[in-house]
């Protein structure tokens, strides 16, 4: 039996996978040629998998002596450049009796003494000794930061042209960021700018996303395996859900195949890849909490804020869109060239995590908003927030890290309160177009939000709003209840409680909606 796969590098011999070397094609040319590169993407596409089955082909032909090497051992010596050596050096030689034969390792990973040699004089002094030229793949590098970082590229740099006599012949970096974005502490910026001090690499090569034929390819490695089948519009659709990122197409196969439809002789269907979906997103596994650490950081915030407000990131750094990008938390789309969410599951995440915090300062809410029979009712609901806004929204709008959307954060955290009770959430993006459009669904009942700001120095968005909320409800299921929430943000407005309200108007195709200032 064979699994799809959500953690570490895939096996063959248990993991479902495509082949890894195809994926990034040219890499034994580099490796002919002598080159020293770099190889990044987001974490989870498949970086290590690659390169350890490339590392184990290499060594197989017997041209070359080639392994896959961990530096995280050195991650939290990052100002002590000595000890981070020696706890790398220590996990190189388990690394080393897991993948070579002991007459292809170096004499320093058949002592059982403490290693003192630094990165560089354990490289040379296995390219010296090895029976074939060495070709090492140094894994985890963006683990090292500051002084320790900078100490291990001078090191390779240095040594780069004694090879391939006395340094390995070929070596590449492999981490989430290209070169000029490991972290240092340095010349007051957190980052390199440059290639510099690993001037050496010939080429930076990204690792791409699967396409939907390569998606297809893995899903049909399960049928072959167990008979049970994917339609076409399952596949599909868990390629449109994912845009290809590879740990979330394996996570939305897994899930259906092992949890929601375990008995093979049933095809897995697009409802089946819908559900599986919204379980990955409820319960945010790993690979979709590591998501959290990300929007920390000040430089992924400047990108993401505007665009989950439906507006375009301003004037920002070219090292900074380069890094987001890098991370895989957005990407360019392919017919407009516009920065937007990596895919629509990060489109639900990104959100939900940034509300998580407000969600848990929320008061204790009563479902006032059903009726009788557990129906919901939009009145009641509408005149539930308003009460909620008025009397808790500027507390939890000054405690909301992201400032620029604390008013949309807030109202997601409200709806996810009302969506644990039994309805559903969804929202998109409307890169451009200043707004947010936030769908709830609860039984038989759809509520279509359309969300703007008043921003200072600009004019009453609610007319733009109108035209905004008719087409967005035009999409929505027929009867769609709607609602155009202003959020103003200029100077000088009374305080919250006593702005808030709430009237009917009409959009210009004739629906009457409600128009809620707050």
């Amino acid at each position: 039996m064979r699994y799809f796969n959500t953690a570490g590098p895939c096996r063959p011999d248990i993991h479902y996978m495509l082949s890894p070397v195809e994926r990034l094609p040219g890499l034994r040319r580099l490796i002919d040629q002598q080159a020293y590169f770099v190889v990044h993407a987001p974490r989870q596409v498949g970086k290590t998998t690659l390169m350890l089955t490339l590392a184990q082909q290499l060594t197989a032909e017997g041209r070359y002596t080639a392994v896959l090497l961990s530096l995280e051992a050195g991650a939290p010596f990052h100002h002590d450049p000595h000890l981070a050596q020696q706890e790398i050096i220590r996990s190189w030689r388990i690394g080393l009796a897991a993948q070579l034969p002991s007459e292809r390792h170096p004499a320093w990973a058949e002592t059982m003494e403490i290693p003192t040699l630094s990165i560089s004089e354990a490289l040379a002094q296995w390219a010296q000794t090895a029976p074939t030229p060495v070709v090492v793949f140094l894994d985890e590098i963006d683990a090292l930061e500051d002084t320790t970082l900078i100490s291990v590229l001078r090191q390779l740099r240095a040594g780069y042209p004694s090879r391939p006599q006395a340094f390995p012949w070929s070596l590449a970096l492999i981490g989430m960021r290209d070169v000029r974005d490991y972290k240092v502490a340095a010349g007051g910026s957190d980052r390199l700018h440059t290639a510099s001090p690993f001037n050496i690499k010939m080429r930076s090569l990204t690792l791409g996303n699967f396409t939907q034929d390569e998606v297809a390819q893995l899903y049909r490695q399960h049928t072959t395996e167990t008979g049970q089948v994917f339609t076409d519009e399952a596949v599909a659709y868990a390629y449109d859900l994912t845009a290809g990122q590879p740990w979330l197409v394996n996570a939305l196969a897994k899930v259906c195949v092992e949890e929601l439809v375990e008995d093979t002789g049933q095809t897995i269907t697009r409802d089946d890849i819908e559900a599986a979906k919204w379980v990955l997103i409820e319960r945010q596994d790993t690979h979709l909490d590591s998501l959290a650490e990300r929007l920390r950081e000040p430089r992924v915030r400047n990108l993401i804020a505007p665009m989950l407000a439906g507006d375009l990131p301003g004037d920002l750094p070219d090292d900074d869109r380069r890094y987001v990008l890098d991370l895989g938390l957005v990407r360019r789309n392919p017919d407009t060239g516009v920065l937007e969410v990596a895919n629509p599951v990060y489109r639900e995440v990104l959100p939900r995590v940034l509300s998580g915090g407000v969600q848990d300062a929320l008061p204790r809410l009563e479902p006032v908003w059903l009726d009788g029979e557990g129906r919901l009712v939009p009145e009641k609901l509408l005149e539930a927030f308003l009460g909620f806004w008025r009397q808790h929204g500027e507390p939890l709008l000054r405690g909301v890290a992201y400032h620029e959307i604390a008013p949309h954060i807030v109202l997601m955290a409200y709806l996810q309160r009302v969506e644990n009770g039994g309805g559903r959430v969804t929202r998109e993006y409307a890169i451009g177009s200043g707004r947010m459009d936030v769908c709830l669904r609860y039984g038989g009942v759809t509520v279509g939000i359309e969300l703007k700001v008043w921003r200072e120095g600009a004019g009453d968005p609610e007319a733009e709003g109108l035209e905004q909320l008719e087409r967005y409800l035009a999409g929505l299921a027929a009867g769609a209840v709607g609602w155009l929430v202003i959020f103003d943000r200029r100077a000088g407005q009374p305080p919250v409680a006593e702005r808030t309200r709430a009237y009917r108007a009409v959009t210009p195709g004739g629906r009457t909606v409600t128009v809620v200032r707050a």
